[in-house]
């Protein structure tokens, strides 16, 4: 069997990684692809008291449980099926629930830091960044959070001014120099999204 191909996308939040990921899962609807959010591996943390998990920093490279996204990543290429943890955001920890993915041709693997880990980085065959300007960026988390998520105008501009913005420029941002493909503003950029894609193509038809 062939080996899968792994494409990994990042970018600060509210950079159109998501867009993106939509674009390539459009542009190729005949082959079988998983999706695997770098979100729902962050830390369990249930030996923690709530008031405790309450000051995560969702931002920083210790939030994540990357070791188990590397075990489930090459147990994906291996052909073997995972069980992908589920994070409960109104608990702050990992829920007791989890997602069955069978392994397919394509590994699509979207998150803010999953270039920070070397490790998931020579696991993956395409590195994408979604470099978005800092102000569209907090427009597009404000409207987000605001719609999706029930938050106040101030408590959504705090926490990007006090960790978001500055978690960006320390971890996510360095990362850019990882990438294969820099896409600037989103899946808005058709001729990026093209080149990215025909590399795609041109890889699976390898």
């Amino acid at each position: 069997m062939k080996r899968p191909i792994v494409i990994g996308v990042t970018g600060g939040s509210g950079s159109g990684k998501t867009s993106v990921s939509r674009k390539i899962l459009e542009h190729f609807p005949e082959l079988s692809i998983v999706k695997i959010d770098q979100d729902y591996y962050y830390k369990d943390q249930s030996d923690l008291p709530f008031e405790e998990r309450l000051k995560t920093n969702y931002d920083h490279p210790f939030a994540f449980d990357s070791d188990l996204l590397v075990e489930h990543l090459k147990k994906l290429i291996n052909f073997e099926s995972i069980e992908e943890p589920v994070y409960d955001y109104e608990r702050h920890t990992r829920s007791d629930k989890t997602i069955h993915q069978e392994p397919k041709d394509v590994i699509l693997i979207e998150g803010i830091l999953i270039l920070e880990d070397e490790r998931l980085r020579d696991l993956m065959d395409i590195k994408v960044y979604v470099d978005t300007d800092d102000d569209l960026r907090i427009l597009r988390r404000i409207k987000r959070d605001m719609e999706e998520r029930g938050r106040t105008l101030d408590s959504v501009i705090n926490q990007y001014l006090s960790v978001v913005k500055p978690m960006h420029h320390q971890f996510i941002e360095p990362t850019k120099k990882y990438a294969d493909i820099i896409i600037p503003e989103g899946g808005s950029n058709v001729v990026a999204i093209d080149l990215m894609t025909t590399k795609i193509a041109s890889i699976l038809n390898s």
